[in-house]
Parts: C-alpha cells; structure tokens; sequence
C-alpha cells in the first residue's frame, strides 16, 4: 500500500495510543447569573421606569464587564458589554421624563350645577 516509513511522531501510530482520562477537577461552564439578573433588572427598570435600581443595576453591570473571562465565554451567551449597555439605557429610560417637556397645564373651568 504506502511505501512511506512511519516517523516516531507520527499521531496514527497505535504505539502512541493514550487512554483518556478526565482531569481531577472539571471546569463546569456555568452560566453567568449576575449578567442574566441584571438584564432582568434592566428590562423591569424600563417598563416601571423606577429610577432607584437603574443604579445598582448600572454598577452590576461594570462589575460584569470587568470581572468578564473572554477565553471562557460561549458562543451565543450574554456579552458583558450588551448588559451594560443595557443597563445604560435603562438609566436613560428612567430619568428622560425628567426633563422632557410636555404640554402646559390648562385649567378646566370648573361645571356649574344650574
């Protein structure tokens, strides 16, 4: 068949065969609680527009994005960077009513009873 010799380091050798083990402790992947909550915790603070946790949830958020392990993350999973701009605009959400200008107030006269 192949008349090439086979080289010591050749991997297809079966002499150089080694059973797998699995290692001593084993890494478990597990999903990043802290960025999912405050995902959550931004989203609520859009829909309720509830000013007091938008900075918690922005200071969770930093934590997040310093505290990241890009060698470990998964693909698809929540990017530290989309927490914290979401927490962002979730701060954002919470306080443009502030100063947004609405209309004025006009009064009613008020219904005579005649």
């Amino acid at each position: 068949m192949s008349t090439i010799a086979q080289s010591k380091d050749d991997p297809r050798d079966p002499s150089a065969e080694a059973k797998f083990t699995l290692p001593e402790t084993w890494q478990v992947d597990s999903p990043d609680a802290l960025s999912a909550s405050v995902m959550f915790i931004s989203g609520m603070i859009m829909v309720s527009r509830n000013r007091y946790l938008a900075w918690p949830s922005l200071l969770l958020s930093v934590n997040s994005v310093i505290n990241q392990h890009p060698l470990r993350t998964k693909e698809g999973g929540n990017s530290p960077t989309s927490t914290l701009m979401l927490a962002v605009c979730a701060l954002i959400a919470s306080y443009i009513p502030l100063f947004m200008i609405g209309p004025k107030p006009t009064q009613m006269p008020l219904p005579t009873g005649a």
